[in-house]
């Protein structure tokens, strides 16, 4: 990139529906659709998952008590509670960020996920946006984000793009006065969870957000937590409600980052990776109509162009396959896709499918 030309900048007068997420797309008539829109490994929750959080249902009658879920995130990470938040999910910590941090000059990196500037726009904040470039492979440069933001939001692996940023170019954003919000939903399915930065407390103003919805299939349960410097999380803690985090979530928690569940969501990270390979090989094959896969891509799920995607994505709905729409991505538009991840045989069929959708005329 060339760090002189200015980024790309765009206000909140750009109407899109920020709020459209990949769920749905497979419900009400697209519920029997084999599901390439929703970034939830497949198959999950597994069976000992499912059953430790059924055997938190007798304790429902009292309230929940999550001491030993957060100690046991804050010893996964090699931190001390303190740092720890338990959410509701990842989208809960947005709106608890949005609402307890004043800041004046908050900016969002996309395309990433919307939720983080929906959230800052309901609790009233004009947000800033920095729009990465397609001519760039959607990659960061520290240079890019105006100096003056005091609050910065990225993804890291990005959704929707599935670049892997660096760690040391994230970490170039931060400076004293700023939080810089890093949004690692996806980092457990990179292998090795290269480029990480949680459990890091060197960096000064770093809030990092953790989901175990994604690798475990909990989606339905909502379960994440925030990492950050203590007085970061007194604040966020105070904008919480009572008891936020359901007894049967905090189970999961405490069970998905035991180091059983740990080399469980290594090994299966190692096989994304081989089956997202194949995805991309499979796309390869349809170059001659258009298609450019962005990347290289790092997560659960790869970000296609292709001209007349709507019409494709239309297509694939009559064939039996739900994927993810890209125009209401800031900095992206009608001709792009989100695939997710599945297995060689899901993939192999869908790609029969792409093959017919794509060959009907426009």
């Amino acid at each position: 990139m060339d760090t002189h030309t200015p980024p790309r900048t765009e206000g909140p007068a750009v109407d899109l529906d920020l709020r459209h997420h990949g769920d749905a797309e497979v419900r009400d008539d697209g519920s029997t659709l084999v599901d390439l829109a929703v970034n939830v490994r497949a198959d999950t929750p597994p069976a000992w998952l499912r059953e430790h959080v059924a055997a938190s249902l007798g304790s429902l009658a009292a309230y929940p008590d999550g001491r030993a879920a957060r100690a046991a995130v804050a010893a996964r990470h090699g931190l001390p509670v303190e740092r720890v938040l338990l959410t509701a999910g990842a989208a809960e910590a947005f709106v608890l960020l949005a609402r307890a941090l004043k800041v004046s000059r908050p900016v969002v990196v996309h395309p990433q996920f919307t939720e983080p500037e929906a959230a800052l726009r309901d609790a009233g904040h004009t947000v800033g946006r920095v729009l990465l470039r397609e001519a760039d492979g959607f990659r960061l440069e520290a240079a890019v984000v105006p100096e003056e933001a005091d609050l910065v939001v990225i993804g890291n692996p990005t959704n929707p793009t599935s670049v892997l940023h660096p760690a040391a170019t994230i970490t170039e954003l931060a400076r004293p006065g700023r939080t810089l919000v890093v949004d690692e939903a996806f980092m457990d399915a990179v292998p090795g969870e290269r480029e990480a930065l949680a459990g890091r407390t060197d960096v000064p103003g770093l809030v990092v957000l953790r989901s175990l919805t994604k690798t475990w299939g909990l989606a339905g349960l909502r379960i994440g937590y925030v990492l950050a410097a203590p007085e970061t999380i007194a604040e966020l803690e105070r904008a919480q409600p009572l008891w936020p985090v359901s007894t049967p979530a905090l189970a999961a928690a405490e069970a998905c980052v035991a180091p059983r569940a740990r080399a469980e969501a290594a090994h299966a990270a190692h096989r994304i990776a081989a089956d997202r390979a194949h995805l991309v090989a499979g796309l390869a094959e349809f170059a001659a109509h258009g298609l450019r896969v962005a990347g290289p891509a790092a997560g659960p799920f790869v970000l296609v162009r292709l001209p007349h995607a709507t019409a494709v994505r239309h297509r694939l709905r009559g064939l039996g396959y739900a994927v993810r729409r890209g125009d209401t991505f800031p900095g992206l538009g009608a001709e792009w896709l989100r695939l997710a991840v599945r297995d060689r045989a899901t993939t192999d069929g869908f790609l029969r499918a792409l093959g017919r959708a794509a060959a009907e005329p426009a």
